[in-house]
């Protein structure tokens, strides 16, 4: 990776360009996190979130997000399928505009956080 491209990364300058998404309505601000095509394959029945039943289908019922729950707990420690899920099913679970301003909050300051490392 280059300097230029490791600055954007931890910068999280690389994510500007889905601003663009969120204008033509393709994504939203916050939301869950978009699954990749690998993800559905991992897609099972149900899962159990907090003694609820809950299908990992449930997530794509929210338009997915440049920011979300995943992002503001860990973002890149965050390596399992099974943590993506949980996080995106909390914020299906939790959706409110107040906690999408929370969302905003914390999203600038992990931005600004200077442990931020993104990978």
């Amino acid at each position: 990776m280059t300097k230029v491209g490791k600055f954007l990364r931890k910068t999280s300058l690389d994510e500007l360009p889905q601003f663009w998404n969120v204008l033509i309505g393709d994504m939203s601000l916050v939301g869950t996190r978009p699954p990749t095509f690998n993800e559905i394959n991992s897609y099972e029945l149900d899962v159990e979130y907090h003694n609820e039943r809950y299908s990992e289908w449930n997530r794509l019922d929210v338009k997915p997000g440049i920011t979300g729950v995943w992002q503001v707990n860990g973002r890149s420690s965050v390596r399992t399928f099974v943590e993506v899920v949980n996080y995106d099913i909390e914020y299906r679970k939790n959706w409110s505009i107040w906690y999408d301003l929370k969302l905003i909050v914390q999203t600038i300051l992990v931005l600004f956080d200077k442990k931020n490392k993104a990978v």
